[in-house]
């Protein structure tokens, strides 16, 4: 078994060990469970999880409270996707999870299902500007999350807005849709696939690089080790550019989960979800886009109008009702404490900063470069 699963691991396989609640194979994944990590293979002992496991026990009740929305009956599994995020040390695994839960608890983050955007009209602003959606499910029942980066503009709402709404689907994500592909599939899903449309990127994206970060901060420190892969599509040039820059940046572990694929990805994905689940812009003969995609119907799953957008909305909608019935619900963004970057995060989008101006004056736009300003700066 763990030569298997050492095999899989270092074979780059999407797939990770899941297990069921009382099987004897969860016992034998923590006798001994091969995590990869940067450059080296850490072997996650018994020990090691016991002694995890009994520090956790440890932390006061609102923590414990907190955990439970996070673990969603898995608290194992949970426990190894820090390990995985901090490299298999133990002390720095328990520190990020209860900074993690400290943030939740700080943030009211286990409410932040019943704080609606509204009204309805804004929302779906939001979602114009901020191109995000589910459009199915792998064949090994992953989520199959497509980003529009290229085409998402944040320029309808605050900050706070894109923040409270990005953070309500990672949470929508991990205690509504992982748990039911895991009760559809019978095995633990606790993981996704993402496809990012690079279509429309410009230098312009510049301007989003502080919100992003923040963005990527968020998921880096307290939803770590949720994406099994990144297929990358539609890239133009700048991108091309950007990524020579950026790839050697990335630790070893990240970089291998990423893929770009050619055109609009579709046949490579098709490889490991049937054409239902793929997102509108993968769908399209030739490169595809995001753009020419949208078309005003139910498939483009970054409306408002796709029916995980109804979903999520309408899951929203009524635990708010839920929620008014017990204190009245203040009007507004939901404003969370945005975490200091990691100093690889800055490291990274200055390098990607310095590409675009780069490419910029290549191309003869300082100008237009010039007059560029990082949101928040």
């Amino acid at each position: 078994y763990i030569e298997r699963e050492r095999e899989r691991e270092i074979s780059h396989s999407p797939k990770f060990p899941r297990t069921k609640r009382g099987s004897e194979t969860q016992t034998l994944v923590l006798n001994l469970l091969v995590i990869c990590c940067e450059r080296k293979m850490a072997v996650v002992t018994q020990d090691m999880m016991k002694h995890f496991q009994k520090l956790m026990e440890e932390i006061n009740e609102p923590l414990k409270n907190t955990f439970q929305n996070v673990h969603q009956g898995y608290p194992t599994e949970t426990m190894v996707r820090f390990l995985k995020a901090r490299e298999g040390d133990v002390s720095n695994a328990h520190k990020m999870l209860v900074d993690c839960l400290n943030w939740r608890i700080q943030n009211e983050i286990d409410n932040i299902l019943a704080k609606a955007i509204i009204p309805t009209d804004f929302y779906r602003a939001v979602r114009d500007s901020q191109l995000i959606g589910m459009s199915g499910y792998s064949r090994e029942g992953l989520p199959v999350i497509a980003i529009g980066v290229g085409l998402s503009t944040f320029d309808k709402a605050s900050i706070h807005y894109y923040v409270q709404s990005h953070i309500q689907m990672n949470e929508y994500r991990d205690r509504v849709i992982l748990p039911s592909a895991t009760k559809k599939y019978g095995q633990y899903i606790g993981t996704c696939v993402k496809i990012l449309d690079l279509t429309g990127l410009k230098l312009s994206a510049l301007n989003q690089i502080k919100l992003l970060t923040v963005i990527s901060t968020i998921d880096d420190m307290n939803y770590p080790e949720k994406t099994e892969t990144y297929y990358i599509v539609n890239a133009p040039y700048i991108f091309s550019a950007c990524w020579k820059v950026v790839r050697p940046l990335l630790q070893e572990r990240t970089r291998k989960k990423v893929q770009v694929l050619p055109g609009c990805g579709r046949d490579e994905l098709l490889k490991i979800m049937d054409y239902a689940s793929l997102p509108h812009f993968c769908k399209r003969e030739g490169s595809g886009s995001s753009r020419h995609s949208r078309n005003g119907t139910t498939d483009d799953c970054f409306s408002l109008d796709h029916a995980f957008h109804q979903q999520l909305y309408n899951y929203v909608k009524q635990q708010a009702v839920l929620m008014e019935s017990v204190a009245p619900a203040k009007q507004g963004s939901f404003h969370v404490d945005f975490p200091e970057p990691d100093p690889e995060d800055s490291n990274i989008a200055e390098s990607i900063e310095t590409e675009f101006q780069r490419l910029g004056d290549r191309n003869g736009l300082p100008k237009s470069l010039n007059g560029l300003k990082i949101n928040g700066d």
